[in-house]
């Protein structure tokens, strides 16, 4: 039995541990909002203790999270040095997750288990890799050999706010510069790339008014629908304009959310909206929020008595693959194929992660993890979001696989 053989056998031979320990997170909530996360942290630092990880238990302040609209956030890294010599390679996983909404059959914090499936929010994206990268570092030590460089365990809350007070709190504070990154991600693609993501609020500001006496007032919810309309009409132009990137195709923007007025007989003196303008890896963020403001502020001016305020609530830059990340894509796919009987591509992303944090700061990475063929099949951010126990066992195997090819024995 070869190395590779040995990993393998030792993950099927603790394979119903690592389920226990995805069950055991999926059971502690971590919905954002409200973002109280610290418990989740706390749940599994005392996990991987009882496994001999020793998790830095790193606390970002408090204003700096209320101000981010959230809670609390304590990050986590474990750190396994091996031996002088090799690259330390990241391993970065979310726990933070939207709110579970409506519609289970299986309760949203179960971990129920059916036909094969792992049911409960987060249960693919991505508590999943918390076990997988766990037990993929557990099987690389199990083997004792004489490995170079060493291996980090990332476990941050924030990316459904955009992940700055998570991977990029612990970059920006120097507790952490890897050489190589594998962030969570599914088992059947490489993501070398993804979408970038701009988010803003709008407040469109009229003047209240009785409904009996509307010409008194500005109504600035019909200003808002020509808002509306100017910046749907955009995605008709973003469709022309396509990406050059495998699994990428072109830009488009989102209005998810709309509020204002205040009873069904006044005129609406106020309505805020708040946009999601997604962008390929080929444009020029700095741009494409001048072109936002720009529709924006031209749609206003064309309703008398309304004045517009825009304030960016994101920037996601996109992620472009790094000189550097060649071996480590190389090396998951190989072993992709070899563990799950198939081609494993690498591809784009129309998601943004994490990992253009890492990237922007000259890290190479690749997204790779437990999870189907696409975001739809595993219910991610809808009812009933589950995880193919299967996939999450091969993709272990797979990561495994590629830390001691990269390490070096």
């Amino acid at each position: 039995m070869n190395h590779y053989e040995q990993l393998d056998a030792w993950i099927n031979a603790h394979f119903d541990e690592e389920v226990r320990f995805l069950q055991e997170l999926v059971r502690v909530p971590t919905d954002t909002p409200p973002g109280n996360n610290a418990p989740h942290a706390e749940r599994t630092a005392e996990l991987l203790a009882a496994m001999g990880l020793i998790a830095e238990k790193h606390a970002v302040p408090a204003d700096a999270v209320k101000a981010q609209g959230m809670e609390s956030i304590t990050n986590l890294i474990v750190r396994k040095p091996f031996g002088a010599g090799g690259p330390t390679i990241a391993l970065n996983a979310h726990g933070d997750v939207v709110p579970p909404g409506e519609g289970w059959r299986h309760g949203p914090y179960s971990g129920d288990i059916e036909n094969g499936q792992l049911y409960g929010r987060a249960s693919a994206v991505s508590k999943s890799d918390f076990a997988t990268y766990t037990f993929a570092v557990r099987a690389l030590e199990s083997l004792g050999l004489p490995l170079k460089g060493g291996v980090e365990l990332h476990f941050t809350y924030d990316e459904e706010f955009g992940g700055e007070l998570g991977p990029g709190w612990l970059l920006k504070n120097g507790l952490t510069k890897p050489d190589l990154l594998i962030a969570a991600g599914f088992s059947y693609q490489v993501v070398t790339a993804h979408n970038g993501c701009l988010q803003m609020e709008v407040t469109v500001h009229g003047t209240m008014a009785h409904a009996a006496i509307p010409d008194t007032g500005v109504d600035a919810l019909q200003a808002a629908v020509a808002i509306l309309t100017a910046l749907y009409a955009r995605n008709a132009e973003y469709k022309k304009l396509l990406s050059k990137v495998p699994g990428i195709k072109h830009p488009y923007l989102n209005v998810g959310r709309i509020e204002g007025g205040s009873n069904t007989n006044v005129v609406p003196g106020k309505v805020s909206l708040k946009l999601d303008r997604r962008m390929i890896p080929e444009e020029d963020p700095v741009l494409v929020e001048a072109e936002v403001r720009r529709t924006i502020e031209q749609a206003a001016a064309a309703c008398p008595g309304i004045r517009v305020e825009i304030k960016r609530l994101l920037l996601a830059r996109s992620l472009q693959p790094l000189p550097g990340n060649a071996a480590l894509v190389q090396a998951l796919q190989r072993h992709g194929e070899v563990v799950f009987g198939e081609p494993v591509p690498s591809s784009g992303t129309p998601l943004y992660t994490d990992v253009r944090l890492y990237g922007e700061h000259g890290i190479p990475a690749a997204i790779y993890g437990a999870g189907p063929r696409t975001v739809l099949e595993s219910n991610a951010k809808r009812a009933d979001e589950h995880l193919d126990l299967q996939d999450l066992r091969r993709a272990t195997k797979v990561v495994a696989r590629t830390l001691l090819e990269l390490l070096g024995a």
